[in-house]
């Protein structure tokens, strides 16, 4: 593409998304980590995620990060934000409109605890992800029941050079195998449903 074409429709949903997170920082619903960090971590969420997968769950979504980011990066994946604040729900479904993903993004309004209790949630995903949702225990229980059997669970880890966080009774109780370590994200595989 030459250098004075305009932007094309990628470029236009990456301006768009970065307005969108720099509103939420605005609102007080992300950090102040630096939108293009933002931006870069979640990308470790797409990254980790497995090129089969197309229902992928964002527990705790707030912004919408890495939910968003892996809407727009991946245009084949279904994506469900789960918030269980009303007002941060509302923020949501104002933002994936804005980015044009009605088709691809639907918003949550619920506790995690509870979905994966029903039996329409339970099991349903190819991946869970989260960024910061709760302690890791409770984290990884929730996630990996909403995920199915031979589906992943991806987690945002503290800084690397830190002892592992993730205690095998915890990983035994949720079904799933030993974490895998990818950049500042982890990954379990569900062995099986609890």
């Amino acid at each position: 593409m030459p250098a004075d074409a305009p932007p094309g429709p990628n470029a236009d949903r990456s301006t768009r998304l970065t307005e969108v997170l720099q509103r939420a920082q605005r609102l007080g619903a992300l950090g102040d980590w630096p939108i293009a960090e933002v931006l870069a971590h979640s990308r470790e969420f797409v990254a980790a995620l497995p090129s089969n997968a197309t229902r992928v769950m964002d527990l705790g979504s707030g912004a919408g990060v890495p939910g968003l980011v892996s809407a727009c990066d991946r245009p084949g994946l279904t994506v469900t934000l789960v918030d269980r604040r009303e007002r941060r729900t509302d923020d949501l479904a104002r933002s994936v409109a804005s980015l044009g993903l009605d088709e691809q993004v639907s918003v949550v309004t619920a506790d995690a605890a509870e979905l994966g209790s029903r039996p329409d949630w339970s099991g349903s995903q190819d991946a869970v992800v989260a960024r910061g949702f709760a302690d890791p225990q409770t984290t990884l229980t929730l996630a990996a029941r909403l995920t199915r059997s031979g589906g992943v669970v991806i987690i945002s880890e503290p800084p690397s050079g830190q002892p592992s966080r993730w205690q095998s009774e915890w990983l035994t109780a949720a079904g799933v195998a030993e974490p895998q370590r990818l950049g500042r994200v982890v990954r379990f595989h569900v062995e099986h449903r609890r």
